[in-house]
C-alpha cells in the first residue's frame, strides 16, 4: 500500500508540452519552416558553392594569422579538411559545420546577456544557478523530446536541443569573469563618474574577455558533441553517417565519419583557443 499517491509527474509535462506547442503553433511553424529554410540554404547553397580548394585555403589562411603565423594548425587544417573531402563527406561537414555554427551563435546571443544580468544580480543568479545545473546534468537525449514535439525533425530542432545543451558555458563563465574583476578598478571607474553601461562595456566585459572567450569555447564544444545525438532526429551532416553506420554495423563507414567529427572539433577548438589566447594579450 503507498502511503503517498504516485505523482502524475509525466502527465503534467505532457499536458504542459501539448499546450505549449498548442498555444505557440504559429510560432514554432514560422521557425520551422523559415529558420529552417535559412539553415538549408546556408548549407546547401552557400558552403556547397565555395570550392573545396577555396575553403580550404581561406581556413588554412585564417589558421595561419589566428596560431600566430605558425604552421602547425595550417597543416592540420588542410590535411584534416583535405581527408574528409577524399572520403565524400564534404556536403555531411558542411551540414555538420553548419548546426554547429547556429546552435553556437544562438547559444552565445542568448549566454552572454543572462552571465551579465547573473553578475549584476544576486537574485537572478540565485534562480538561474539551479536552473543552468538542470540543463547541463538533464541527459542529452531528453532535450530531443520536447525538439521534435515543438519543430517536428530536421536540423531546426538539432539546433533547438543543442542551444540547451550548449548555452549553460557561456552564462556560467560570463557571470565568473565580471564577478572576478578587481574591485580596485570598479571603485576607480565609479570615481570618474562613469555610467552603468560605460563600466559594463569599457571595463568589466574587456577584462572578462579571456574567461568569457573560455566559456564560448566550451558551448562550441558542446554544440559539436551534439551533432550525432541530433541526427536522430533527421539532422544532417557527419553524425547522421556515424548513426547510419551503427544500425548497418558498418564500422568503417562510422569510423570515418567519426573522426571527421574528431577533426572538426579540434581544428574548432585550436581556433577559439587561440583567438582567447591573443585577446588576452
Amino acid at each position: 500500500m503507498e502511503i503517498i499517491p504516485k505523482l502524475p509527474v509525466a502527465e503534467w509535462i505532457d499536458n504542459a508540452t501539448e499546450w505549449t506547442t498548442d498555444t505557440f503553433e504559429f510560432l514554432f511553424d514560422f521557425i520551422k519552416q523559415d529558420f529552417g529554410d535559412f539553415i538549408e540554404f546556408f548549407a546547401e547553397d552557400l558552403l556547397m558553392a565555395i570550392p573545396i580548394w577555396l575553403f580550404i585555403a581561406v581556413i588554412a589562411v585564417l589558421a595561419f594569422f589566428v596560431s600566430g603565423k605558425r604552421f602547425g594548425l595550417v597543416a592540420f587544417s588542410v590535411i584534416g579538411l583535405w581527408f574528409i573531402s577524399n572520403q565524400g563527406l564534404w556536403e555531411e561537414l558542411m551540414n555538420t559545420f553548419t548546426l554547429v555554427i547556429f546552435a553556437s551563435l544562438i547559444s552565445v546571443i542568448i549566454g552572454v546577456p543572462f552571465g551579465i544580468w547573473m553578475a549584476k544580480s544576486k537574485t537572478v543568479q540565485t534562480i538561474l544557478t539551479p536552473v543552468l545545473d538542470f540543463m547541463q546534468t538533464m541527459p542529452a537525449f531528453v532535450y530531443l523530446i520536447p525538439a521534435v514535439a515543438f519543430f517536428s525533425i530536421g536540423m531546426v530542432p538539432g539546433v533547438f536541443a543543442s542551444v540547451i545543451f550548449a548555452t549553460p558555458p557561456t552564462v556560467r563563465f560570463t557571470n565568473l569573469g565580471i564577478r572576478q574583476v578587481s574591485k580596485e578598478l570598479i571603485e576607480a571607474s565609479d570615481s570618474f563618474g562613469t555610467t552603468g553601461a560605460q563600466k559594463l562595456f569599457k571595463v568589466q566585459l574587456p577584462m572578462a574577455k579571456t574567461t568569457i572567450m573560455a566559456g564560448i569555447n566550451q558551448t562550441v564544444m558542446l554544440s559539436l558533441s551534439m551533432v550525432v545525438i541530433a541526427s536522430m532526429i533527421g539532422a544532417k551532416g557527419l553524425g547522421q553517417t556515424v548513426i547510419t553506420g551503427l544500425q548497418r554495423a558498418d564500422v568503417g563507414t562510422g569510423f570515418v565519419a567519426g573522426l571527421g567529427i574528431v577533426i572538426l572539433a579540434i581544428i574548432i577548438d585550436r581556433f577559439t583557443q587561440n583567438l582567447n589566447t591573443q585577446k588576452g594579450q
